[in-house]
């Protein structure tokens, strides 16, 4: 079955020729991802930031190596956003882990290799629910491989972000005392690695959405204003790809069902 179409073209998300270099800086400043010198992930990378997630994957296999990194960000991106059967949703999100589990033994020291390795198992575990996935033990990996991308660059926004989720699901799920002693989850911490994220990049919706979820998840109603708040800077965020249009598009809907 093909995959969906972006629902949201534009042509400000197409960057044809030296465009995609002149505005690499502002597209990757959340996943600190470098500019390829293969032309041929190049265009893995134009399909990717226009929508056409399918022809992102098929280019980014093809090439391989760094093209894999582009592969495996279209499969993720459009396994959260626009695939519709839960049981694919999974699929997507293993057959991204287990790529990522062969290019950490190939490339240990590329932060997405270790970045995306945690988001398809978050996302996957988001998928199982999380607390099968803690009793998986998947909140170990999620974990460790955050940590690693954190560790080979601390300038990873999306890794922070995705620490932040980490702590927030943790405790929402088992309590901040046995996440604490078990996970080594604390409040503070989510906090901080949401903080740090936007820091690091200040035009993130998604940053702004996950710090939301998080709030709620981890101090309930005394929050609440906060993630209100940080729902309506999300849905006000200019997007400068599909990607980020499609996290736009998420934070737009929360508002409207409120």
């Amino acid at each position: 079955m093909p995959w969906k179409k972006f629902p949201h073209p534009d042509k400000a998300y197409v960057h044809a020729g030296e465009s995609l270099k002149k505005h690499w800086a502002r597209l990757h400043r959340g996943d600190a991802e470098p500019f390829p010198g293969d032309t041929a992930v190049q265009e893995a990378w134009r399909a990717f930031h226009a929508g056409d997630f399918a022809r992102a994957v098929e280019l980014g296999l093809a090439s391989g190596g760094a093209g894999l990194i582009a592969a495996n960000k279209a499969a993720i991106i459009y396994a959260t956003y626009l695939e519709d059967d839960d049981e694919k949703k999974l699929v997507l999100f293993l057959e991204v882990a287990k790529r990522c589990e062969t290019l950490q033994l190939e490339t240990p020291d590329c932060a997405n290799v270790w970045y995306q390795h945690a988001n398809a198992l978050g996302r996957y575990s988001q998928g199982i629910s999380v607390s099968k996935a803690l009793a998986q033990g998947l909140g170990g990996k999620i974990r460790r491989s955050l940590d690693r991308a954190v560790e080979i660059e601390p300038k990873h926004a999306d890794a922070h972000i995705a620490l932040g989720t980490y702590h927030a699901e943790v405790i929402d799920k088992v309590g901040a005392l046995v996440g604490g002693l078990t996970y080594g989850a604390r409040k503070d911490a989510g906090v901080e690695h949401f903080e740090t994220a936007l820091r690091l990049n200040p035009d993130s919706a998604i940053a702004r959405v996950e710090f939301a979820n998080a709030l709620a998840m981890m101090y309930g109603r005394s929050r609440l204003k906060d993630a209100e708040r940080l729902y309506a800077e999300a849905a006000a965020c200019v997007p400068a790809d599909a990607m980020e249009r499609l996290d736009v598009e998420l934070a737009r809907a929360e508002l409207a069902d409120d």
